[in-house]
């Protein structure tokens, strides 16, 4: 896939909120998705409200993606430790038609410019966004990047998945 476009994924854990801009802004990217399913944090610089504002002043757009994100049955069985309950409930989450179509709407995003898909976890091995940029690429010639926000890793709020 030579000059495949690339669609990133982000998370904030541990980050300084112009960290993460600046790694965003560093990518090139045009704009965040959010794909928290409920878009709170205990860090209020990354509640929704607060982040959309920073994101825009910093000349990114932003929107949130509820359908993106990990609804409770999934989210409750990764906090569980069944790892494999989690993947399976999640891929089936992403063939629901309103996941199919959230998707679509990123990889329309992607053609304007580069879009970051964002969520709390700093690896995103350990996060569902993973899997929502592994089927955006399936769908679409998108290549799949991570970004790292520079700053502190400290474990200010526990993985939610």
């Amino acid at each position: 896939m030579n000059g495949a476009r690339t669609l990133y994924t982000i998370g904030y854990q541990g980050a300084r909120l112009a960290d993460f801009i600046a790694a965003l802004q560093g990518a090139g990217v045009r704009m965040l998705v959010d794909v928290r399913f409920h878009p709170f944090s205990r860090r209020p610089e990354f509640r929704q409200g607060a982040l959309k504002e920073a994101i825009e002043a910093a000349g990114i757009g932003y929107t949130h993606l509820r359908q993106l994100g990990n609804p409770p049955p999934s989210r409750d069985a990764a906090r569980a430790g069944d790892v494999e309950t989690y993947h399976r409930l999640f891929q089936a989450h992403l063939d629901r038609a309103e996941t199919v179509a959230a998707l679509r709407q990123v990889i329309a995003l992607d053609r304007a410019g580069p879009v970051a898909l964002m969520c709390l976890e700093r690896d995103p091995g350990d996060c569902h966004r993973l899997m929502v940029a592994e089927r955006a690429a399936a769908m679409s010639e998108l290549r799949v990047a991570h970004l790292h926000p520079a700053g502190p890793l400290k474990d200010e709020e526990p993985l939610l998945l």
